[in-house]
């Protein structure tokens, strides 16, 4: 086995942050890996960009994105980030060294990977895939050489190309959008991609490993993806039962591939077949990787020094100090091209603190925002919706306005549209809004071209789902629009004792039912197909405020005048607990809610039940300055929480998602109702008609 890194050169500095310097693992145009090592003995692979290249906006943007989307994955399956600073004006990121052999290394020393040995490497790529797009990301690169297997079994690494699931892309003309034979036919043809491309760049892989030849071949580039799109897979030397579980995934069209759960479960490895990373052949490659990674990191321990806080990592995120997640047995995408002159030696470590926030105020410096503050919408509008490559918002001038996501530009402007009835997104990044005349229209999100329309009656949109669209009328009822069949009404259905159903109105539309929330208190759940009432309760708030109710594996959460679970099907009160609170949020098993200034408190806090019994963690507690509104609920994304303020301290904190602890508050320079939603890495503020794009980490 060739010796896996190269003695530091000339020029190559000596430590970056707590990081000693062992080493050179590979180098390109973009900057160097090192080997790098703390004070503790734990070995890291340490990116630098080099100094020439630190200005490139254009790179710093790369940089930032990549950073993010390895923070955002909670996975055992890929390589952690552990540290970033700037050193002297050079962006570095510190992560996890994976010693062990690429899939492609060990396939093309040792062969084709035995049943056991495959069938546990897809069962374990395919619930890191889920872990990926549960992160609303999507990698785009899949492919053996980007897979390490270790001790502890295969791990994804270099996040170069990978993008947020709704679809942007920086691609250029005459970039390769993914390896050739491993990206989807969507891919290959420019077309916008959705987790489905993980599923196909999976399945190549798996024929890959199965076989040790690729699913697709050719003489050169193009007539691989000529045949990616048009041809069909070549499984010939596949072993005859993993053939059709590995065929699926290589469907042309995307719908028909299955989901990662759908694959993990195919593949499910017989007892004991995670050995295979311990014991047996494949397992001697890794230990060899071990063997030699020792030999070379078996160093006298260095003076410890202080590791970067997270608010130092945060702000050199802020300001484009990053570089992709890879680990010691891959080479990133910056790594590639013509080598430039090696870089100079690094002065000692610059202290970083983060920039305050443009057009606004940070008690504790805020990372500055993607975008804005933009003067875009109405005050008093309706919350945001992203789908796709913009976000929508309620125009200042009337109707609809759509803002790319990546630098706030407007893309278009629908004026007929009537923004106080409100807009709900739909599936296949579609959304449903209405016009003064009461029609319901349909729209493609990302070029605002009108699919379908329909009479209704409707004053506001309630909520829709992937046969119906839910309206309210002026009299009261709820209509209920599909969106088949001539787009007829289907159903129309007062709420009992004449609940208001009007702007005020909060609804969700989820497993067969459609639950609503009124002003006055009451919640109603319908049956999505008819309009037959499930159960009606009141008494759910007490300040003439209908709070946004929250549905998940058959149980209803309801915020206001308590806190309660409620079974979606019957009604039954689950459990309850006594007080005042703002809408709930379901954060895995625990649901959080934001409590008023009750029980002698001084703060509303931010408070986390169990689902199933409503216990009250006490380890885990958020309290926000000033007097949070209940009305805002908090918002998730990546490894953070987003909290609105309210009173004196009207601003949006962001919390730690584990801890609870504060990182950092924005504050805008007017005051107003806070309006946020999320997706892809990035928090989209709205205050006063002023909105903000916010990067997550």
């Amino acid at each position: 086995m060739a010796q896996f890194m190269t003695p530091l050169g000339f020029g190559d500095p000596l430590r970056l942050g707590p990081y000693r310097l062992l080493g050179v693992l590979g180098e390109g145009g973009m900057g160097k890996v090192y080997v790098g090592q703390d004070s503790a003995g734990a070995v890291t692979a340490v990116k630098v960009l080099h100094p020439e290249l630190t200005h490139d906006p254009n790179l710093a943007q790369r940089f930032l994105r990549e950073a993010q989307t390895a923070r955002s994955v909670e996975s055992g399956g890929v390589a952690r980030v552990l540290a970033a600073e700037l050193d002297g004006g050079r962006p570095w990121i510190a992560s996890e060294f994976l010693s062990g052999p690429t899939l492609e290394q060990a396939v093309t020393q040792r062969g084709p990977l035995e049943e056991p040995a495959l069938r546990a490497l897809a069962h374990s790529l395919a619930g890191t895939l889920r872990d990926i797009h549960a992160a609303g990301l999507i990698h785009r690169d899949l492919k053996p050489a980007n897979i390490v297997l270790t001790s502890t079994g295969p791990r994804v690494i270099d996040f170069g190309i990978a993008r947020p699931e709704h679809g942007l892309t920086l691609t250029t003309t005459g970039q390769v959008p993914a390896t050739p034979g491993y990206g989807a036919p969507e891919q290959v043809t420019g077309q916008r991609v959705s987790p489905a491309a993980d599923v196909f760049s999976l399945g190549a892989v798996l024929a890959y490993a199965a076989s040790g030849r690729r699913a697709y071949d050719g003489p050169h580039v193009a007539s691989l993806q000529y045949a990616v799109v048009h041809g069909e897979p070549d499984l010939t030397a596949v072993p005859g039962l993993i053939q059709p579980l590995i065929r699926p995934c290589l469907s042309k069209d995307p719908a028909l591939r299955p989901s990662p759960e759908q694959i993990a479960a195919v593949f499910a490895p017989p007892r004991g077949a995670q050995r295979v990373w311990k014991h047996g052949a494949l397992a001697e490659e890794i230990k060899e990787h071990e063997a030699q990674t020792k030999q070379y990191t078996t160093v006298v321990g260095v003076p410890a020094q202080r590791r970067p806080s997270r608010r130092r990592f945060l702000a050199s995120l802020a300001t484009g100090g990053a570089v992709l997640l890879a680990g010691g047995g891959a080479t990133a995408w910056w790594l590639r091209g013509e080598d430039l002159p090696e870089a100079g030696a690094t002065p000692p470590p610059a202290r970083l603190l983060a920039s305050p926030v443009e057009g606004g105020s940070s008690s504790d410096k805020a990372p500055k925002p993607l975008w804005g503050p933009l003067p875009v919408a109405a005050e008093g509008s309706p919350p945001p919706i992203v789908l796709r490559d913009v976000v929508i918002f309620a125009a200042k001038g009337g109707g609809l306005t759509a803002r790319k996501v990546t630098d706030g530009k407007e893309k278009w402007v629908l004026p007929d549209i009537d923004a106080t009835a409100r807009y709900v997104a739909m599936a296949d990044g579609r959304f449903a809004a209405a016009d003064s005349q009461g029609n319901v229209h349909i729209h493609d999100a990302s070029t605002s071209e009108r699919l379908w329309s329909a009479s209704a009656g409707a004053t506001c949109v309630l909520a829709a789902d992937a046969t119906t669209v839910y309206v309210g009328t002026a009299d009261d009822t709820i209509r209920a629009v599909a969106t088949a069949d001539g787009h007829k009404v289907r159903w129309t259905k007062p709420l009992a004792y004449a609940a208001p159903v009007d702007t005020t109105a909060q609804a969700v539309a989820a497993e067969g039912h459609l639950v609503v929330t009124s002003q006055d208190g009451s919640v109603t759940a319908l049956l999505s197909a008819t309009g037959k009432e499930a159960w009606h309760r009141t008494g759910q708030t007490s300040d003439g405020r209908a709070l946004h109710p929250f549905v998940d594996s058959g149980v209803v959460y309801l915020g206001g005048a308590s806190l309660c679970a409620c079974g979606l099907a019957d009604g039954k009160e689950i459990w309850r607990e006594i007080g005042t609170y703002g809408p709930p949020v379901l954060d895995g098993a625990d649901l959080l809610a934001m409590t008023a200034q009750d029980w002698g408190a001084p703060h509303p806090r931010l408070m986390s039940y169990d689902t199933a019994t409503g216990d009250y963690d006490s380890s885990w507690l958020a309290v926000p300055e000033g007097d949070a509104a209940p009305l805002a609920a908090p918002v998730f994304q990546g490894s953070s929480l987003w909290l609105a303020e309210g009173g004196d301290a009207k601003g949006v904190t962001v919390f730690g998602r584990s801890t609870g602890h504060a990182a950092w508050t924005y504050r805008p320079t007017r005051g107003g109702t806070w309006r946020m939603t999320a997706t892809g890495n990035r928090v989209f503020l709205l205050n006063a008609g002023d909105a903000v794009a916010m990067p997550v980490f």
